[in-house]
């Protein structure tokens, strides 16, 4: 079950998370470190307009970390 931010992203659910295997997680991490470098160099420009996408991708970031401390 997905569920959206309120721009209609996509974001992933803690439950679908717990599902993905430690080399998924650690991809996923990739992937959003990449956005939340997008994000801060917007936001270092001036053209961040979605400043609650900062807060979402730091919290999934640390969701993710989470989940793959648990599963070392």
């Amino acid at each position: 079950h997905h569920f959206r931010d309120p721009d209609g992203a996509l974001m992933a659910t803690t439950k679908e998370l717990r599902g993905k295997s430690a080399d998924e997680l650690q991809s996923h991490l990739v992937e959003l470190q990449k956005e939340r470098f997008a994000l801060r160099m917007q936001k270092a420009t001036g053209q961040l307009t979605k400043t609650h996408e900062a807060r979402r991708v730091r919290r999934e970031i640390a969701r993710v970390n989470t989940l793959l401390s648990a599963k070392k």
